[in-house]
């Protein structure tokens, strides 16, 4: 079926968190996230005392595994190796569709690359946000009319 939502997302760890009993863990399963992911772990004190903790509490939301661990809580985020921490936000952006997926083509004449910004999934380019002059619509233009000479 094309048209269902994919909420769970595999993934690979670069590096892999090591747990204490030394085994590594690098494959796991991460969610799309709620709205509530995003703002329940606002009133958590451990967000409230350190702001860039936000992330630690929402990868433990939506981190569903992580190798053979029994959960994946806030203490297993903050063991991670920054690699993978920066892995983790960088796909939690990604599914979340919080950042823009560009894809590189290759003009099959000129041989010369070009990076294009792929709209997300619902958008569509035949309505772009610009009006029919192709300015945007806070473009502060404005005609006066015919000019004389």
């Amino acid at each position: 079926m094309s048209g269902m939502l994919v909420v769970e997302h595999e993934f690979t760890l670069p590096l892999g968190y090591v747990d204490a009993d030394g085994t590594l863990h690098r494959r796991g399963t991460m969610r799309l996230a709620t709205a509530a992911d995003e703002i329940l772990p606002m009133r958590d004190p451990r967000v409230q005392a350190l702001p860039a903790y936000l992330i630690v509490i929402l990868l433990s939301r939506v981190v569903l595994r992580l190798g053979t661990l029994p959960a994946v809580n806030p203490g297993v985020i903050e063991g991670l190796f920054s690699a993978d921490l920066s892995h983790l936000q960088e796909l939690y952006n990604r599914i979340n569709a919080l950042t823009p997926r560009t894809v590189t083509a290759t003009c099959p004449s000129c041989r010369s690359e070009v990076v294009a910004e792929v709209p997300p999934p619902g958008e569509s380019s035949a309505t772009p946000a610009t009006g029919s002059t192709g300015r945007s619509p806070s473009s502060d233009a404005v005609s006066t009319g015919p000019t004389a000479n």
